[in-house]
């Protein structure tokens, strides 16, 4: 009983003495850190006052916040690179586009630029259209064209008339009688020229006149409106403009956008009747 006794003392005294040295190295803790010297850390631009330790954790904290931003800075970079590359790459194409683009669609004029005619440059073409109408044997007093592409001056003498239409006529002749009206049949002959002075068709050389009815349509634009003011006996020059011309293709003897000058002498006017035997009509004109 008295070792017992004896020991359970021994082990509460232990525990005792256990218990002072744990207060006691609780109590020198502060007493420790307190005494330890302090190092200045620069923290987001202040000066801060800390003990090793947590000299230690703020230098670890600013490491993985570094490397962090490393990292970012990294990606930045990479997504920059990525988007440098993608530019280029589309200003390459763009660069490989233009070309073709402009091949496509031809560079326009400048609405408020004007080329300048020069009168030494109109003074050349006309000399050049009288020299050709020369070597084509034109009539006398042939109107003269002016051409420089689509664009064409017709240089006659002031005895030609212009119709609001832009048909251009001369009468050499009156004639006498009324004028042709729509359903009567008209007898003329024509001789034709173009820009030129070339003769291009022509009812003499095929030793018959041309007979044909006024309002069914079957005359040239251009050519009906300048005979039908004409009178029996008549002789006129008319210069027809394109788009009072007649259809133009390789059927016919015309050129695309080319004046076309006739002249025509119209024989007789005649009054039709229409007539009719069975299953058959046509008109009888006298």
């Amino acid at each position: 009983m008295s070792w017992v006794w004896s020991s359970s003392v021994n082990r509460r005294k232990w525990w005792k003495l256990n218990l002072v040295l744990l207060l006691a190295m609780l109590m020198m803790v502060p007493s420790t850190l307190s005494s330890t010297p302090k190092v200045s850390v620069p923290v987001y631009g202040r000066t801060l006052s800390t003990s090793p330790v947590l000299r230690d954790f703020i230098a670890r904290s600013s490491h993985i916040t570094h490397s962090c931003s490393i990292q970012n800075l990294e990606d930045d970079r990479a997504q920059n690179g990525h988007k440098l590359h993608c530019d280029k790459k589309l200003r390459r194409r763009l660069i490989l586009l233009t070309p073709f683009t402009l091949g496509l669609f031809p560079t326009l004029p400048a609405s408020g630029k004007t080329k300048s005619k020069s009168p030494y440059d109109e003074r050349r073409l006309l000399e050049q259209n009288k020299r050709r109408q020369r070597e084509n044997n034109a009539p006398e007093d042939f109107p003269n064209f002016i051409r420089e592409g689509f664009e064409v001056n017709v240089v006659t003498s002031d005895d030609y008339i212009k119709c609001n239409s832009g048909l251009i006529y001369r009468d050499f002749e009156v004639g006498k009688g009324d004028c042709p009206k729509d359903g009567q049949q008209v007898i003329f002959h024509y001789v034709g020229y173009n820009e030129t002075g070339r003769r291009i068709d022509s009812t003499y050389l095929q030793g018959a006149p041309a007979r044909i009815r006024m309002g069914t349509k079957a005359l040239v634009p251009g050519f009906e409106e300048g005979i039908r003011d004409m009178k029996a006996g008549g002789k006129r020059r008319i210069i027809i403009p394109p788009e009072l011309g007649p259809p133009v293709g390789p059927s016919t003897f015309f050129s695309s956008k080319q004046f076309e000058v006739f002249d025509v002498e119209m024989v007789s006017i005649q009054d039709c009747q229409r007539r009719t035997i069975g299953f058959y009509s046509d008109f009888v004109c006298t």
